[in-house]
């Protein structure tokens, strides 16, 4: 191609987002509809207006930059998303999502004749605090209203709540589905975040799949006694039988699959008092393997662990899924365009699969859906230590570039 992107511009912009919700340890907590949220949001917004992009959020706070010209056809969709994990990094949805406003400023810039509408989507909550990939499940299937008014943040917040808050009218989070066939092609670019790049020196990564993703809670209940009363023996302790669920774990996922893995990130015990042996403890799962068969079988290895825990320690415990996203393949012939754009930009590649869920397994069921990663420096992700080179941020901005430019004008 005759133009690339302005990493000038992109890393400015890199740098920028990552003081909207910045921690003092370098990380970044952004979450979605959060103060941070509006903030990166409303300059978004700027950004939009300034480049001539025509902008709309939908129901469920998933935003939309459409470029001028391009046709009434099905557009071509390019974009990540900008909320982050607690004390996340820079990099992660803020590369794929910056990088393709920069594709965009720069195909109106150059005023490239296009045969395909093109659009940047920025999807809401993709790292869960609602729900797994939030807002690009919404565009795969309408949230039913109960289903919504059920959904809680991590600090225990209603997601119906957080969009009236945006004032947002919440019965619109019902009405966000997508029709599959109207969107011609999506495709992400995301960091690793992992390590296989960095290790085998190579550039770019063009991603055949991604893992199923799996989530749910557990919730232990024994019963809540005085701390320095109680003999042990006489003791339901419900944080107990959790403890052991949590250390038999890594048995748990061996007995499934090597990728198989689990983890608790969260525990939360009632009341919560150092002289209390608690009566209730919480744990919020998130369960991975590449096929949909084996997932559910963890599923069920995990649950069958707690409740034999439970039983040995004389408490009860109840389990609700909270989703399940299926694994996918992603589309053969955008991977062949990914793959030829980077060879012919001199860069070398490697198809490899995603162990970490994206926005992309939801898009893959509207349209022919493809990824571009590029390297992690020492694989770290949602963590403040999170890091990838200029260089190779400018790499993935011009792979993503020729690749949109490819697919709006064939």
């Amino acid at each position: 191609m005759p133009f690339s992107v302005r990493i000038d511009r992109l890393r400015r912009d890199l740098e920028l987002v990552a003081q909207f919700g910045a921690g003092p340890d370098g990380g970044v907590t952004r979450t979605s509809f959060s103060e941070a949220d509006r903030e990166v949001r409303a300059w978004l917004a700027g950004q939009a207006d300034q480049s001539g992009l025509a902008r709309r959020t939908d129901g469920i706070g998933n935003i939309f930059l459409r470029l001028p010209g391009g046709g009434d056809g099905p557009p071509v969709w390019l974009g990540s998303h900008l909320d982050s994990v607690p004390a996340g990094g820079r990099f992660d949805g803020a590369l794929g999502s910056l990088a393709a406003l920069e594709v965009a400023r720069r195909l109106v810039e150059e005023r490239v004749p296009l045969r395909r509408p093109v659009e940047v989507v920025i999807f809401a909550d993709e790292e869960g605090n609602y729900h797994h990939l939030c807002g690009s499940t919404a565009l795969v299937q309408d949230y039913h209203p109960d289903e919504l008014a059920g959904l809680r943040g991590r600090a225990g917040n209603r997601l119906v709540d957080a969009l009236a808050g945006m004032g947002w009218d919440p019965a619109a989070a019902t009405r966000t589905a997508v029709r599959p066939g109207a969107v011609h092609a999506f495709v992400e670019l995301h960091i690793e975040q992992g390590a296989v790049l960095e290790r085998r020196n190579v550039q770019i990564g063009v991603v055949t799949g991604i893992v199923g993703l799996g989530g749910g809670e557990l919730v232990f209940t024994g019963r809540q006694d005085h701390a320095g009363t109680t003999p042990m023996p006489m003791r339901r302790d419900p944080l107990r039988a959790a403890a052991e669920l949590l250390t038999r774990l890594p048995d748990v996922t061996g007995s499934i699959s090597e990728p198989a893995v689990a983890t608790c990130g969260v525990v939360v015990t009632e009341p919560g008092a150092t002289n209390v042996v608690p009566g209730v403890c919480r744990l919020q799962l998130d369960f991975r393997d590449p096929d949909r068969d084996r997932l559910l079988a963890l599923e069920r290895a995990i649950v069958a662990t707690a409740r034999a825990a439970a039983q040995r320690h004389d408490v009860a415990v109840t389990y609700r899924r909270e989703s399940i996203t299926d694994p996918v393949q992603l589309d053969d012939r955008i991977q062949r365009v990914i793959e030829a754009t980077a060879v012919q930009l001199g860069l070398s590649t490697l198809a490899m699969p995603s162990g970490a869920g994206h926005d992309s397994q939801n898009l893959a069921k509207l349209a022919p859906t493809g990824m571009i990663f590029v390297p992690s420096v020492a694989g770290r992700s949602h963590s403040p230590a999170e890091l990838t080179d200029w260089d190779d941020v400018e790499n993935g901005g011009n792979v993503l570039l020729a690749t949109v430019h490819s697919l709006a004008t064939e």
